[in-house]
């Protein structure tokens, strides 16, 4: 096994110090927003206890539901299709354009279609299409995918949305004001808005009880490209669905919350049958959902509602960015749900994490994301996809942690190498020397520091006594 795509990815992000610096700022920024929401709701945990129930008796009884959502969406006018995979997916979308005659669409945020390659595909047949969210076109306009799955160009900044905008849409250069490069964003989608007379959407939340499904967004580019089109096309995972519209309310409380700080977001547009003269379509999709849904260790990371809190807390994602995992949907839960995708492509995210646990502790919905974590850290290594290099220093580490006397030898070593030869550590060869700080070297290990310390505790208590 090669050196983990991660690794280089990761390595390419760090090199720009100030950018990383402010990426993980920005991030924790958002991270304490959340806490905020969060702590002004005494019911919070309540909250997330009951959508994490709701989820989980949606799973057990997924098959049921799904067919309830089918037979109320079709008695709506809306014409369900299903999707065993990608592929199928973008098939699906491609056979209802053909029939339409539509050459150019607008697309709003969804994930489920950056996961199918939806856009790529549909250009290879000659379609024009364009993404409508702020921060999904800007990553379109770069040939990029998006870096975060509710903030796409995070790693942006003005300056390079600046250089982006003159590149492609003539604005002024080096003009980095957000309001004027939004404004400048505002007039040319409009005009695509006006002419588009198709719109793709992904769905936030399909009701059963209903047959209708639930968009949240903060910029309503969703709801102008639905009402202006004579056709809409919505694309769903499998693990979308919640029971009633009751249950609703608790997610929407917890998502925009969990996910930027708001009380809600902007809009909650609920799309339950076409207008008159309107097609309504929904595409739903496995794409190895129903792996997951099968397998006990991963089966609640279909939970996710993809609020991204995850990303936000996590200190590895924060320090390397979306792009270095190389995936889709990147972060804490990424690493979860890709290797179940194709075990061979992701063996490395798992691993770049610190099982830290914050990422578990800030889910709304209650997944055990840093557990499934370590699950799949020990499946993918019994599986021989760990790469002989970590296999052989975990092995190694097992002796040495296992054996306390081994332990305490390696440790005066350490930090003797340390002191004494420090360019045996600190050169190139060693990877956790590349872009670190490596600590100086102590003048006694804990072990020796509590030894001393105890003796001298001991003393006093002695001397204070005989006194």
């Amino acid at each position: 096994m090669g050196k983990p795509v991660h690794s280089i990815l990761s390595k390419n992000f760090i090199a720009d110090n100030d950018r990383t610096d402010w990426h993980d700022e920005t991030l924790f920024m958002v991270r304490k927003k959340r806490d905020y929401a969060s702590n002004q709701i005494p019911e919070w945990e309540t909250l997330r206890q009951w959508a994490s129930q709701i989820k989980a008796h949606t799973l057990s009884n997924l098959d049921h539901y799904l067919t309830v959502f089918e037979k109320n969406a079709n008695a709506n006018g809306i014409q369900v299709h299903w999707a065993a995979n990608a592929m199928e997916h973008n098939e699906i979308i491609y056979g209802i354009i053909k029939q339409t005659g539509i050459s150019s669409m607008v697309k709003s945020k969804s994930m489920l279609t950056e996961e199918c390659h939806l856009n790529e595909y549909l250009q290879d047949k000659g379609i024009q299409v364009t993404d409508t969210d702020l921060g999904e076109w800007i990553i379109q306009l770069r040939k990029e995918h998006p870096s975060h799955i509710v903030l796409p160009a995070i790693h942006l900044k003005k300056q390079d949305v600046s250089d982006t905008f003159h590149q492609h849409i003539q604005t002024e250069k080096n003009n980095n004001d957000p309001k004027y490069l939004t404004t400048a964003a505002r007039h040319h989608l409009r005009n695509i808005f006006i002419k588009s007379k198709l719109a793709i959407t992904g769905v936030n939340f399909a009701i059963a009880e209903t047959g209708g499904i639930v968009i949240c967004t903060n910029e309503g580019n969703a709801d102008m490209g639905v009402h202006g089109a004579a056709v809409h096309i919505a694309c769903m995972g499998i693990e979308k669905i919640i029971p009633e519209t009751l249950h609703l309310s608790i997610f929407l409380r917890l998502l925009a919350r969990s996910a930027t700080g708001q009380a809600i977001t902007t809009y909650s547009s609920h799309f339950t049958s076409p207008r008159k003269g309107q097609q309504m379509h929904i595409v739903i999709v496995d794409n190895g959902r129903t792996r997951l849904l099968g397998n006990n260790n991963f089966r609640n990371s279909l939970k996710c509602i993809r609020c991204a809190a995850c990303f936000n807390t996590c200190p590895v994602y924060r320090k390397t960015g979306g792009h270095s995992y190389h995936s889709i949907v990147a972060g804490p839960i990424g690493s979860i749900l890709n290797p179940n995708t194709d075990i061979k492509a992701n063996a490395d995210l798992p691993f770049a994490c610190t099982l830290c646990g914050s990422c578990s502790n800030v889910c709304p919905v209650k997944i055990d994301i840093h557990n499934q974590l370590w699950i799949w850290r020990q499946q993918i290594s019994k599986e021989g996809y760990a790469g002989k290099t970590k296999s052989l220093s975990m092995k190694m580490m097992a002796y040495i942690l296992s054996h306390p006397n081994v332990y305490r030898f390696s440790g005066n070593v350490f930090r003797m190498t340390l002191k004494y030869f420090p360019l045996i550590i600190k050169n190139k060869l060693n990877p956790w020397y590349r872009q670190r700080e490596m600590p100086e070297a102590p003048k006694k290990s804990f072990r020796q520091w509590y030894i001393q310390k105890q003796k001298s505790e001991f003393k006093k208590q002695h001397i204070k006594k005989d006194s």
